[in-house]
């Protein structure tokens, strides 16, 4: 379609305008000020917080047990599976019973011969006892079955007890296990000579559920935390309520949680270390004796202590720790803080911070040092609450 040159020109116009306008209020928009970035902010406030340490530890089992033969003969049988769970009192070994089977039938028949005596003496005794009343025997006589009398009564006592022990010696030719455990292996076989003298154990046992962890921890942190708790820096927990906590080798948390039991009362010589102990109930036989484990020991409580969200804090680039801190007209400071311990998603700060502070949490990239912000609540997104609030509960 044929368009005159005018037509052309007065588009060429239209467009024109149309471009300066645009660019204009471009321009104008770029000129104004920028609205401040929204931010997620805390108030932080002081509460009581545990004084957590993770010390190295191992497992152990709480019973240890030999499985002896109290009795010598040829080990007849072996009755458990190794390796299984066995319960205190179940037959382990059989030895062969043949001989104490004959010896309770000698200590038997010995028995029956000094009844037989006894019941002699003692009628032998009744006849001087009249013989005498008649004062036709003589006190020797009489005296002389009293006697005779008093020795088979010894006679059936050493008989009787002879009997009990060859019956209480086949008893022994089942070896039971002393203690409810997990048994090794067997470490001697069928028609093995076994002695009740022997130096070597049958098999071992080991009480697992429940189980020890053996952990140190260096004498001067223990010195140090004593010092603190009585300069009231901190407080200690109530006897049974401090928290104890087994980390795996894969850094999860054991599900059970455990109990303090000691503090060793000497420190190692060559290494200051000083051993402490705690049970953990381990009903699925997931802890073995001699695994690594860490601990996690919540040892003291400080009274007004300070947590923030690890998300909150920023490194500088010489590594420094930092955080924003808004005023009371929204603008946000960079404030430098000295970390302790992590608990769960929080640090604990140990300076910096006097806990009446907000802080920003989300969108810390966004912040500039001096500028303002846009405050809006923030709330963690995990369903559990912030572990400066668990942990509070935890020491209330």
């Amino acid at each position: 379609m044929y368009s005159s040159p005018r037509s052309r020109l007065k588009a060429c116009l239209i467009a024109t305008t149309f471009l300066v306008l645009s660019s204009g209020g471009v321009l104008a928009q770029a000129g104004g000020a920028m609205p401040p970035p929204a931010v997620g902010v805390i108030q932080l406030q002081a509460r009581p917080v545990p004084v957590v340490n993770e010390l190295p530890g191992r497992i152990a089992a709480t019973r240890t047990a030999e499985v002896r033969a109290r009795v010598s003969g040829i080990l007849q049988e072996r009755v458990f599976q190794q390796g299984s769970r066995v319960k205190k009192g179940d037959v382990l070994f059989r030895i062969e019973p043949r001989l104490f089977r004959v010896r309770i039938d000698s200590a038997e028949a010995s028995l029956q011969k000094a009844k037989a005596i006894q019941a002699n003496a003692r009628q032998q005794l009744e006849r001087q006892k009249t013989l005498r009343e008649r004062a036709v025997t003589s006190g020797v006589a009489f005296d002389e079955a009293v006697a005779n009398l008093a020795q088979a009564d010894a006679d059936v006592g050493l008989a009787e007890a002879a009997l009990a022990e060859a019956r209480i010696n086949l008893d022994y030719t089942e070896v039971r296990a002393p203690i409810t455990g997990i048994i090794g292996g067997a470490l001697v076989t069928e028609g093995a000579l076994v002695t009740a003298e022997g130096a070597s154990a049958l098999a071992l046992i080991q009480q697992v559920d429940p189980v020890y962890a053996d952990f140190t921890q260096s004498a001067q942190e223990l010195l140090a935390l004593k010092r603190a708790v009585e300069q009231k820096t901190l407080a200690s927990p109530a006897p049974g309520e401090a928290r104890v906590e087994l980390l795996m080798d894969d850094g999860t948390v054991y599900g059970q949680p455990g109990r303090l039991l000691f503090a060793s009362a000497s420190v190692a010589p060559t290494t200051g270390q000083v051993t402490l102990r705690a049970e953990f109930p381990n009903p699925k036989g997931d802890l073995l004796p001699g695994m690594y484990v860490r601990v996690r020991l919540e040892q003291a409580v400080r009274q007004a202590g300070v947590t923030v969200p690890q998300r909150a804090v920023v490194r500088t680039a010489a590594g420094e720790a930092q955080v924003y801190v808004l005023g009371d007209d929204n603008t946000a400071q960079a404030r430098p803080v000295t970390l302790g311990r992590s608990l769960g998603q929080d640090w604990v700060v140990e300076a910096g911070l006097n806990g009446s502070e907000r802080i920003v949490v989300d969108g810390v990239q966004k912040v500039q040092a001096g500028g303002k912000v846009a405050p809006e609540p923030w709330k963690s997104a995990s369903t559990e609450p912030t572990t400066t609030s668990t942990l509070s509960k935890a020491v209330e």
